[in-house]
């Protein structure tokens, strides 16, 4: 009786041209397709110096080396959402406008100021708008974390840059450390260097953990976007990637340390260091998988990883009854190509104006005696010098026979700050030397007969049993600044209004000497700039 009833349900729904579904799929027609061709080929011309930047950076700094493979993840997922496309139509917007507008104005005034950070990031908005230019705020909706992927291949500031290493030097060396006494292993730590006693390891800035961190992310959003589960699972994924890549970084500076004390100062060169790199990186990788796999056993989605992890790619089957429709040209794909050649040829007309450049003395021709003060020059290694990526600098002890304790001068000039180059703020060096800030403020110099009174920074610092006092401010095109990011504004109005972008950093530091009170070093440091600060202009111009 049930085999019957069965039998008879399913002859009532066999199959038939009576009920056979009719789909319709949508495409695009070949005009929209060289539509949007010619909008990536204008984009290509337009942003070429910023792309050329771009993958400069790629190439010569390790950690935006994955800057390659994104791009190539990116049209993966894109091509992968073809089929789902082909279901809907996906009307424009015209909000693609407001959209490429603003990307485009953030174009032009990058250029303008060659502030790529403003380049790069414009180049990703306005492939958003593209998007809502083809398949509108529901398309979009889909496209966004391939095209939001590619936010990992921008390097970040420089000056962030330099703020974050410097910390993660610090992090990493203290955490390698309590490892290497973990193995009872004697050890003593100083800012980034690790005494091993009979051999010394510096925790640079290619081993600060940014090496990780940065291509970790990356590679954690990919992750979250093949991870097709509860949206809290995917953002603790994207969130474990900061602490698995500072703890493994440690771990490898606990490691190296380990095998420099027992098998050589080879362990921490050359291959040997690049490979325990490498295969740390691995281990960050197997980690995020592990944790994948773990979070499927918490919550109510609870499906095997096989089901939950992973990119399928789905075939479009036409059947004889299916109609395919052809997408009208899309209106706002139109006007954005129109906006994308205009911005081109605006930025292409004034990009061969020459930054002004002012004339000066070298600072090889500073005097060696100021007044009764008389110098020790002294010089920056290769290595710091290739960090700092100065153009001209100063750095000598100038003593007075009356005063005893001498007074340090640095003072580093940028001819262009154009290409990222800046200043790196003392805050952030001197803790990297083992220093410690006890106290820091900001005052206001009297000034001199030559100029007005300014204010600078006064930083206590303490290492040990040791004491200095620092003074320092920025020499900004005629302005004197304190305020780091006052001098970021500056620099960004200059570079579009004067065209130049020339500065300095002015340092100087004075010991604190047979536990006198701070007050003499005020006065020790007060009294070399009245004789030191009038020479100035002529090596930064104002």
């Amino acid at each position: 009786m049930q085999m019957e009833n069965d039998m008879s349900v399913s002859t009532d729904k066999a199959p038939n041209s009576q009920y056979t579904e009719h789909l319709t799929y949508w495409r695009f027609s070949v005009t929209s397709w060289l539509l949007l061709a010619s909008a990536l080929v204008l984009m290509i011309w337009a942003y070429y110096g910023g792309l050329e930047n771009l993958v400069h950076r790629w190439e010569v700094e390790e950690e935006y080396n994955h800057g390659y493979f994104l791009p190539l993840v990116t049209l993966t997922f894109l091509w992968q959402l073809g089929p789902t496309f082909a279901r809907q139509e996906f009307p424009p917007s015209w909000s693609a406008l407001v959209v490429a507008g603003l990307a485009l104005v953030m174009f032009v005034v990058g250029e303008l100021s060659a502030i790529y950070l403003l380049i790069h990031y414009s180049f990703i908005l306005l492939l958003f708008a593209l998007s809502l230019a083809l398949v509108g705020w529901s398309g979009t909706r889909l496209t966004f974390a391939p095209i939001g992927i590619l936010v990992f291949s921008i390097p970040i500031p420089y000056f962030l840059e330099s703020t974050i290493t410097s910390k993660l030097q610090l992090l990493s060396s203290k955490f390698g450390v309590n490892l290497i006494r973990l193995c009872d292993i004697p050890v003593f730590r100083e800012g980034n260097l690790i005494d091993l006693g009979v051999f010394k390891l510096e925790v640079v800035e290619a081993c600060s953990g940014l090496t990780y961190l940065y291509p970790l992310l990356g590679f954690g959003a990919i992750c979250a976007y093949l991870y097709h589960t509860s949206a809290w699972k995917r953002a603790a994924l994207m969130v474990s990637t900061i602490p698995i890549a500072i703890l493994l970084n440690s771990f490898r500076i606990g490691m190296i340390g380990f095998l420099v004390k027992y098998f050589g100062s080879e362990q921490a060169e050359g291959f040997l260091h690049d490979f325990e790199g490498f295969a740390v990186f691995m281990v960050c990788v197997a980690i995020l998988f592990l944790e994948m796999w773990a979070l499927t056993f918490v919550g109510q989605d609870r499906r095997p990883f096989s089901e939950v992890f992973g990119l399928t790619f789905d075939v479009v089957e036409l059947s004889p009854q299916d109609q395919i429709k052809v997408r009208s040209l899309s209106k706002p794909l139109i006007a954005c190509v129109g906006l994308i050649a205009a911005a081109g040829i605006l930025t292409a007309s004034i990009a061969n104006r020459s930054e002004i450049k002012p004339e000066r003395a070298y600072f090889s021709a500073f005097p060696r005696s100021i007044g009764e003060w008389q110098s020790k020059p002294d010089t920056l290694g290769d290595e710091v010098l290739k960090t700092l990526d100065l153009t001209d600098y100063l750095l000598a002890d100038f003593t007075k026979p009356a005063t005893g304790a001498p007074v340090n001068f640095y003072v580093a000039y940028y001819e262009s700050q154009r290409k990222g180059s800046s200043p790196h703020s003392p805050t952030v060096c001197l803790p990297g030397g083992g220093w410690q800030i006890v106290n820091m403020s900001r005052q206001t110099f009297p000034g001199t007969d030559t100029r007005q009174p300014f204010q600078f920074n006064r930083v206590l610092i303490r290492k040990g049993n040791s004491s200095q006092l620092v003074y320092y401010w920025f020499e900004e095109r005629g302005r004197v600044m304190a305020d780091e990011y006052q001098v970021k504004w500056y620099l960004f109005r200059d570079a579009l209004i004067d065209n130049r972008t020339d500065g300095a950093l002015v340092r100087v530091i004075s010991p604190i000497v047979n536990g006198e009170p701070v007050e003499v070093a005020d006065q020790r440091i007060n009294a070399f700039l009245a004789g030191a600060l009038p020479l100035l202009p002529s090596y930064v111009p104002n």
